[in-house]
């Protein structure tokens, strides 16, 4: 009976994981490729030292690119359903390493309620649910294991350490804070044992130079004097923001955005209620360095906090959703360390569930919140991306989806040459010609702007009238009628008198996305629409206050 109670823990975490995992991929099986996803995908297909080393910002990312090289070879690149189940699985695997940690400090009941936190840790939806970050998770999960590995202190624990470290490195730099974490634990152990034991920091740092030397220092930085100076305040903010969420109450219900208030008042009482159990342990000194399990990891927590401060710019604000992650790991593993040794009790455990499910339910609100914006987003890759097929007989390779024609900043990477060597080689992600027409609004308006600018539609405008009339529809002054076109040149007579708007509309519906500077009164405008790979007309809305001719291609 006793055996059993002790492993219900156990089972409960496996209950728990199973239940995310299953959560998240039905939270992601509508979702496409996203952001920075895509610069992989663009540029990074080929199997080449370059494409594996080079830097993506200022990170070291050759395991996610493998991973999403072999990921292309074997399943294609209409879905990144693969790199999400990979990604659910280094997450199930980061949670079960901090259910281990805490268990060894703690006990085994604490440790469910940390791992389970985590798993349901909204506010990150960012890590959650973008494929993109298998390398922030993978770097997180191996370091983990490595300072675990390293309190084995033998042999094969620190073999084990420098296997991990350097897999955490290359996933992603924030590799390089669990180095100098490991570097602490080292340090704590016996002077005689220091020599023996270096090779587990020298070998990943030399492989980390090793890269720096070859390709990270053209890697993209931020590090300023201004950035150094505010660092404390960036990083109390980043802990405060990630401590709220761990409560559920890291995200402002009336706004959506990360709110630090709620967790700045959680860190005070946190610190305050820690220091109380410090000073009184520290009454009654044990032989050695007090909390020695803590300092590893408190090292390489404030190493990333910093780093990250350090490197801040616009997008890189303290709340982000994937610094909530890593601060979410590194609080729960520094407090298990400081209650190091406290018995929790059944009072306790009966305090612990109603809180637990008080923080985990309205993070899993901000999860659902989270994925409605990347369907969001989704929406706009998908209907893009649809327009540049549509248009790929006349679209140049050149051609970028660019803020301004795409609708998003997520989709820089896409030039239409390289997309459609992609596509080609490994399938398309795109909408179909079908599935565009039954699109949410947004994607169907987005849609229709790409396509007028990448086939392109051409407009010139001439004072003047129409010779022949033959085939032309007349429209007398007052409320107009839009008119199905084609592709070919159709010709717009403007009668004297005010200006008139021309606008077009294909996919959209009740809009006309696609709107020109109009033409005068008393001329001829010429519109040249390409022919290219839909078979649907585009829709023509001329407004006047006067007598409109309008000469389709062919009449």
């Amino acid at each position: 009976m006793e055996r059993r109670a002790l492993n219900l823990p156990v089972v409960l975490l496996i209950c728990a994981m199973a239940a995310v995992a299953g959560l998240l991929l039905i939270l992601a099986a509508d979702l496409t490729f996203f952001g920075d996803s895509w610069e992989t995908l663009m540029n990074r297909r080929d199997f080449t030292a370059d494409a594996l080393f080079a830097p993506h910002n200022e990170h070291l990312v050759a395991l996610p690119v493998l991973i999403t090289q072999i990921v292309l070879r074997v399943f294609g690149m209409s879905s990144p359903m693969p790199e999400f189940v990979i990604l659910a699985a280094g997450l199930l695997a980061t949670a079960a390493l901090l259910f281990v940690y805490v268990r060894r400090r703690i006990g085994p009941w604490p440790a469910l309620f940390a791992a389970v936190l985590l798993l349901a840790f909204g506010p990150a939806f960012e890590v959650l649910l973008w494929s993109y970050e298998i390398g922030f998770v993978g770097a997180i999960c191996f370091g983990l294991a490595s300072l675990l590995a390293l309190e084995r202190e033998d042999g094969r624990g620190d073999l084990l350490a420098v296997i991990f470290l350097s897999l955490s490195l290359g996933f992603s730099t924030l590799g390089v804070s669990f180095i100098l974490g490991a570097a602490v634990a080292i340090a704590l152990g016996p002077r005689q044992r220091w020599l023996r034991r270096a090779y587990v920091v020298a070998i990943p740092a030399a492989l980390f130079v090793a890269w720096y030397l070859g390709w990270g220092h053209d890697a993209e930085s931020h590090l300023s004097l201004k950035n150094v100076l505010a660092a404390p305040r960036f990083v109390a903010e980043e802990v405060a923001v990630g401590v709220g969420g761990l409560f559920g109450l890291g995200t402002s219900p009336t706004t959506g955005s990360p709110d630090p208030v709620w967790g700045r008042a959680i860190l005070v009482a946190l610190v305050v209620g820690i220091g109380v159990l410090v000073h009184r342990r520290l009454r009654k000194p044990e032989p050695g360095l007090p909390f020695p399990g803590l300092w590893p990891v408190a090292a390489a927590a404030a190493a990333n906090w910093f780093l990250t401060a350090f490197n801040a710019f616009p997008g890189r604000d303290p709340a982000a959703s994937r610094y909530q992650y890593a601060t979410a790991v590194f609080v729960l593993a520094i407090a298990a360390n400081l209650l190091r040794g406290v018995r929790f009790d059944r009072r306790a455990l009966v305090i612990a569930i109603p809180l637990a499910a008080l923080a985990i339910a309205p993070n899993l609100v901000v999860l659902k919140n989270g994925r409605d914006f990347f369907y969001g987003q989704t929406v706009i890759t998908r209907a893009d991306t649809a327009a540049l097929e549509i248009a790929r007989e006349t679209v140049s390779p050149d051609f970028q989806l660019n803020p301004e024609v795409a609708g998003a900043p997520t989709l820089i990477d896409i030039f239409a040459g390289e997309y459609f060597t992609a596509t080609d080689e490994y399938g398309s992600p795109a909408y179909s010609v079908s599935e565009l027409e039954s699109a949410p609004e947004a994607g169907r308006h987005q849609a229709d702007v790409v396509l007028a600018t990448a086939l392109p539609i051409a407009k010139s405008t001439e004072p003047g009238s129409l010779g022949s009339t033959a085939g032309c529809a007349t429209q007398p002054a007052g409320p107009k009628q839009e008119v199905a076109v084609g592709p070919g040149t159709t010709r717009i007579e403007v009668s004297p008198g005010p200006a008139a708007s021309i606008d077009l509309r294909r996919f959209a519906a009740g809009e006309y996305p696609v709107q020109t500077e109009g033409a005068p009164g008393g001329t001829v405008t010429e519109l040249t629409i390409p022919a290219d790979r839909a078979t649907n007309p585009w829709y023509l809305l001329v407004e006047a206050e006067q007598q409109i001719r309008i000469c389709p291609p062919g009449g």
